[in-house]
């Protein structure tokens, strides 16, 4: 498995990755018109470009034999670098996608001199609560999230360099 910068041309792998990965992991929690529309928009052409051309931008692409496994995209501000998001398809959860992804993005965050990164995950989802606190993270805050005009708890994890 290779772990290396996003390009345009990983658009559309992003985009069926993302929306794969919503659909399982938020299907009792989200309805599909919910998940369809706020992939539309946070992984539109416009938005993932603009998310790529930004300074102190980490995006990252999981591929294998050509097929895009998982991505991970974070911004930098002062001396923190905050998880965006981390998706991997679903066939290859459990495969070590996920935790290859972090550990390159941790390392490109401390290039960037950062002393720590934080991570949003919605409070239902089990299973990207369980993945932060596997890698180490902490509860450092709860927070909301609007989506698909409805406010959701978020967890907010911290994990310290």
């Amino acid at each position: 498995m290779e772990i290396r910068p996003a390009n345009e041309g990983d658009f559309g792998a992003i985009r069926r990755v993302a929306h794969r990965a919503w659909n399982e992991a938020y299907d009792e929690i989200l309805n599909d018109e919910t998940i369809t529309e706020t992939v539309a928009s946070w992984y539109s052409n416009e938005s993932l470009a603009d998310a790529l051309d930004r300074p102190g931008t980490a995006f990252l692409v999981a591929v294998e034999d050509e097929e895009l496994l998982g991505f991970c995209h974070a911004v930098c501000h002062e001396d923190e670098g905050d998880v965006l998001r981390l998706y991997v398809d679903p066939d290859d959860w459990g495969e070590g996608v996920g935790t290859a992804l972090h550990e390159r993005l941790r390392e490109d965050l401390q290039d960037f001199n950062m002393k720590r990164m934080r991570a949003m995950v919605l409070a239902d989802n089990e299973m990207g609560n369980e993945f932060y606190l596997g890698l180490g993270f902490e509860k450092d805050d709860e927070a909301t999230v609007e989506l698909g005009g409805r406010e959701y708890a978020e967890n907010v994890y911290a994990l310290a360099f």
